[in-house]
């Protein structure tokens, strides 16, 4: 392992995904859900990733926010070099990449001064103290007031039966030498091993095997950043909070919305239990214990600025919301801590219908009386339940969609080139949204094929795989005959047009 990495994995890079969460547009809104004021995403920002990995995310976030300036930043030259790439191919003006470790912050005279958002994906349990400490010390210097930081982790006590797992994985692949990959495969079987012998540990553990089981199916290059990192840490969320307060860092909420939402989460006498403690660190300390958290979504703001009772409700009135699936595809069900719950037909179904025509802004909505009669707390709630089970998303301002339009366009078709050769990159820009929408490799080639005006596209899908000697696989089994990945192509292309393709044209993404 190169000494640059300080015991971070270097010889497997990160995967190439989108991460929602570190969407401008969502974090304004979890800030919204908690009554406190953020930074508008429809204005000028300077935006920050830290730890940015393959840099997909930042590049995504750029095309999509034109008015927004990325600055995204990472420890490995390969990463970089590739997110560079990616962004001079696609024309995105606005998105900057800096090949910095931790300890470079403070002297990075390349980097803006101040950022109105900070994001860190993936970090902050895979780092050893003193790089949290650098970042402490960025956060503390160049986040401005009133501005947010997205920060994720894996969480105690949810993490707790599965440290010990952890721990066999790390010093089996100890005890070889040489490339990362055949350590990790050799550590996962012994492993296997183990547990097949059924000792106490399992015994005493009822799902350590099911995990290990799930473990084993995930991408390698996941796995590499997950478990086989030298620094890896589980945070109790009130750690977490007091290594944030250094940078002048108050908890805001998270921005997985549905944690917001008690009735799916917590029974009465646990909504009861924590009503009694004062201190909200420890209340959300405490509210881990109950649903057993092990990853979190934590965003803060340095200085809490309330929102009035009718500033809320102006901010909430002017948020617009699209649809990011088929209205017939939404289910009248979520699922929380306490299992899955049953959504009012009577509430969801006017939003859902209202939506499906295309992106509104609360205030339209309400303009018509079913969804008016619902009463406001209602309302709000059925929106943050939506948005927080990934259906629904917050749109930015319809004036000036059409420029994220032109910026989006070049972006992806950067994008789709790219799935003639691989699967890596499976999202798209939305100029609606401001993010990313999921679109696999196969429909990224039926759009290419769309464009093209071929007269098939699956055909045209057939020709890209077979031009880089790649073939379907269906049920585990790589489909061998030409009619049977034809065949297969047919039927997603006609799912695709179904299902996919008309929420895409609403996303503005076709």
């Amino acid at each position: 392992m190169a000494d640059w990495a300080s015991g971070y994995v270097s010889e497997l890079t990160y995967t190439h995904g989108f991460y929602r969460e570190l969407t401008p547009a969502l974090l304004n809104i979890s800030a919204l859900t908690r009554n406190i004021r953020a930074p508008a995403v429809d204005e000028p920002l300077t935006y920050c990733e830290l730890g940015c990995g393959q840099g997909f995310t930042a590049n995504v976030l750029a095309a999509t926010n034109p008015a927004i300036t990325v600055h995204a930043v990472d420890f490995n030259p390969a990463q970089i070099a590739g997110a560079r790439a990616l962004a001079v191919q696609a024309g995105t003006p606005n998105v900057h990449f800096h090949e910095l470790g931790f300890a470079d912050l403070a002297g990075a005279g390349d980097l803006p001064r101040t950022f109105d958002m900070i994001g860190l994906h993936g970090i902050w349990s895979w780092i050893s103290p003193e790089n949290r400490r650098h970042i402490v010390a960025f956060l503390r210097e160049r986040l401005r007031p009133g501005g947010l930081v997205y920060v994720s982790y894996n969480a105690m006590p949810g993490w707790v039966a599965t440290l010990p797992l952890r721990r066999l994985f790390v010093d089996h692949a100890a005890t070889m030498t040489g490339p990362i990959g055949p350590r990790i495969e050799a550590a996962l079987g012994f492993s296997k091993r183990l547990i097949d012998v059924n000792p106490a540990y399992a015994r005493a553990n009822s799902g350590i095997k099911e995990r290990l089981e799930r473990i084993q199916d995930q991408n390698r290059n996941y796995l590499a950043h997950e478990y086989f990192n030298r620094d890896w840490t589980p945070f109790y969320h009130a750690d977490v909070a007091a290594e944030l307060a250094e940078a002048k860092l108050t908890f805001v909420g998270s921005a997985h919305l549905l944690d917001h939402v008690d009735a799916i989460n917590l029974t009465v006498e646990q909504q009861a239990l924590l009503a009694e403690v004062g201190d909200p660190v420890r209340r959300e300390t405490l509210r881990d214990y109950i649903v057993n958290q092990q990853f979190r979504r934590d965003v803060f703001v340095k200085g809490v600025v309330p929102l009035s009772p009718l500033e809320s409700r102006n901010c909430w009135l002017e948020t617009r919301f699209a649809l990011s699936a088929v209205r017939s595809d939404v289910p009248l069900t979520v699922t929380g801590a306490l299992g899955e719950a049953k959504l009012q037909e009577e509430v969801y179904g006017p939003l859902l219908d209202a939506l499906a025509a295309g992106p509104r802004t609360l205030r339209q909505l309400v303009a018509e009386k079913p969804i008016a009669d619902l009463g406001w707390a209602r309302l709000t709630q059925a929106l943050t339940v939506l948005v927080g089970s990934g259906h629904l998303q917050p749109a930015l301002n319809a004036k000036g969609e059409a420029e994220r339009m032109l910026q989006t366009k070049s972006f992806n078709m950067a994008v789709m080139d790219r799935a003639k050769e691989s699967a890596d990159l499976q999202a798209l820009a939305s100029p609606v949204t401001g993010g990313g929408v999921i679109v696999d490799r196969f429909q990224q080639l039926f759009l290419l094929a769309r464009q093209a005006k071929h007269a098939d596209p699956a055909v045209f899908a057939w020709e890209s795989l077979t031009a880089v000697g790649q073939r379907l696989v269906k049920d585990g089994r790589p489909l061998e005959t030409v009619e049977e990945n034809l065949a297969d192509l047919r039927e997603r292309h006609a799912t695709f047009n179904e299902k996919q393709s008309p929420v895409l044209q609403q996303l503005g993404i076709v």
